[in-house]
Parts: structure tokens; sequence; C-alpha cells
């Protein structure tokens, strides 16, 4: 095993989910990241917490999606329910041994089955808001996400530690600084109110007054590296064209552009799976607006890997979700969709807050 996976479990616990003893630990992922839940299951029971397993099986899923009924489709488990409710962490290990097994998939099942779960969902975030409930995702390399990023297992599996800077001795004394700087930067975006976007690809205005900008470390996804707020539903006003391809539920979409009015996306194209676009966007009421604005900062990861764990927090790059807002940003649009897709201003490119320059090409000035 790599030891950086051990070390790894240990940043997870200690660290993101500050596991107490006594805690009911859920730990799910595919078999493909058995290396990391068996670390993650030992130290948990070190610590005196109760760890179980979940295991996803993506042949199960796709196979349900296709075959059924739509009773079937809507129906969510007591035994899940039950799980939301009494968990006091939860790690999701993402880890693929196929990254695109939903591609055959009718994307209008997967939308009815996204709508059917968002009860848990929305309860998962409450329990989240609420701090009763801690969770964090995080990557183990494989094969196939090696592949979808255009890599050797061997060169992804030093970009995905590099970026959480599980190289070092100590990768906990990194994130607290990081923690700190993003802190002093969050308390000043949160006196600002309108935001305007400013690039070859966006003229984008936005307001977040009275919304609250989060300081993303490491608490939730690691490795980690964003600051992000929920601007204010209706004040959308613009276009964006996002640099990379926007990755969704397994589906590629390339060259998307969008542009808002009055918060709303009234026109939307892509280069590749506009369809699929189409079918998301109508999802639901709340999938056609913005759930989160946010700025990656972690400049440690350098490229595009058609993983949004990675992908959103490009030091230089912006982001929006379309659909739910994050309950923390004091964002209020519901759906049962929250799609990242990702900006380059790392180039000609600024954004101002209320006339002030605070960023320019990838850099804050503030």
């Amino acid at each position: 095993m790599d030891p950086r996976i051990k070390k790894l479990a240990k940043v997870l616990l200690h660290y993101s989910l500050k596991l107490k003893k006594g805690q009911l630990l859920r730990i799910q992922g595919e078999l493909v990241a058995l290396p990391l839940i068996n670390a993650v299951f030992e130290e948990a029971i070190d610590m005196g917490a109760n760890p179980f397993i979940k295991l996803r099986i993506p042949e199960q899923e796709e196979y349900f999606l296709k075959h059924a009924d739509d009773a079937q489709l809507k129906y969510i488990s007591p035994v899940l329910r039950y799980e939301t409710e009494k968990i006091d962490a939860m790690l999701h290990v993402w880890a693929n041994l196929n990254t695109r097994y939903l591609s055959g998939v009718n994307p209008q099942r997967q939308a009815l089955a996204i709508r059917a779960a968002r009860p848990i969902r929305d309860r998962f975030y409450k329990r989240v808001g609420q701090k009763k409930l801690s969770w964090v995702g995080t990557q183990l390399p494989t094969q196939a996400d090696a592949q979808e990023a255009d890599m050797s297992l061997a060169d992804y599996t030093e970009f995905v530690f590099g970026a959480g800077h599980l190289n070092a001795t100590d990768p906990v004394k990194h994130w607290r600084k990081v923690a700190r700087e993003q802190d002093r930067l969050v308390k000043i975006l949160n006196r600002f109110d309108k935001i305007h976007v400013q690039s070859k690809d966006a003229d984008l205005k936005l307001r977040a007054k009275g919304r609250k900008w989060v300081n993303c470390c490491g608490q939730n996804n690691f490795p980690d590296g964003e600051i992000f707020t929920g601007p204010i539903e209706d004040s959308a006003e613009g276009f964006i064209r996002y640099s990379f391809p926007a990755v969704y539920l397994g589906r590629e979409v390339e060259d998307v552009r969008l542009e808002f009015k009055k918060g709303v996306v009234v026109k939307e194209s892509a280069e590749k799976n506009v369809e699929y676009l189409r079918k998301m966007l109508g999802t639901d009421k709340g999938a056609r607006r913005i759930g989160e604005f946010a700025i990656g900062t972690n400049y440690e990861i350098k490229r595009f890997s058609k993983n949004i764990l990675f992908d959103e927090k490009i030091g230089g790059t912006c982001h929006l979700a379309l659909g739910a807002s994050i309950h923390e940003s004091g964002g209020k649009n519901n759906s049962s969709i929250h799609w990242d897709m990702i900006c380059d201003l790392k180039k000609d490119s600024q954004i101002t807050a209320d006339g002030k320059v605070i960023y320019r090409n990838g850099k804050f000035t503030i």
C-alpha cells in the first residue's frame, strides 16, 4: 500500500471530520476504493469510533436506472432515511473502475431518480448545517480516473496526493495555513454586494448582499481550495462560457455557454451533448438558477482532469453551480441538481466587487 493512503486516512478522520470516540461513521465507495476504506476503518476503530461500510456497486445502479419502473425510481428506502438521521459522520471515497457506466441511461430517468432523492439530500445538508453531521469526500487514484484525466496511473497518483499536500511531513499544517488565509479573504468579501466577472468568456453580474462567503479548506472536500457564496437568486445578468467540459453524472457536455436574465438561464448552447444539458436544466424550476458562485484557490492543481473535486479548485478559475444552494452560504435556491461548471480567469480577466477590483488574472488583489 502507498504509505500516503494511511496518512490520508488520518487527515480525513482527525482534521476533516474531527471524528470522536463513540461516533457512528459511514464509509462509502466502490470495491476499487478498498485500500483507503480499510485504512479509514482501522483508524476509526483505533480512535474508538463505530464505523460501518456501505459499498456502491455501479452495475446495480446502472441496472436500476435502466429497468426500474417509475414507482421504484421514486422510492426512498426507510433504511436510508434512518441512516441519514443517525450517522454522526460520513466519508465518501470517490474511485471508479468505469467513469462512463451511466452513458447508456436515459437522462429523463436519471432526472426522475434525482428529484425523488431530494428529501434525503435536503435532510443531509440540514443536519450538516446544524453541525449534527460532518462529512467529507475524497479521491483515491484508479486506472479509470487516470485515463479520464489523460494521465498514467503513476502521474495521476502524484497529481491526487500532491493536490492534498500528502507528500509533506505534516499535511494538516498546510491546510491550517490555507484556512487562515481564506478566512481573511471571506471576511473582506462579506462586506460586498455587487460582483462582476469579466473576461473573454464572461460578462456576468451577480449580487451577494446578506449572503455568506464560505472558506473551503479541507473540511468537506479533500483536497480542497475554494471560497464560495450563494448569490441572490434573481440577480444574475449576462453570460458565461465555460472553458472546460462540464461533467455531471458521468456525462460530458463541451463548450457550454449560458445567458442569464433576472437570475434564470434564458439561453443555453453546447458543442456536445446539448440535449443532456437541456434535460438537466429541465429537472425542476431551480435547475436554471445559480446556487453557488466560487473561486478556486488551489494552485497545486494546474490541469483539468474531468473530476470536479479537483477541477473546481484549480487556482485561477471561478465556477458557478446550477441548481441547489449550499445552506451554509445563505443561498435559497432549491433544486435536485447541483452542477458545477468552470471558467478560466488566468488571462485578461478581472472580478470587481462594488466597483473595486478584487481579483485580476487568476489572483486576488485584496
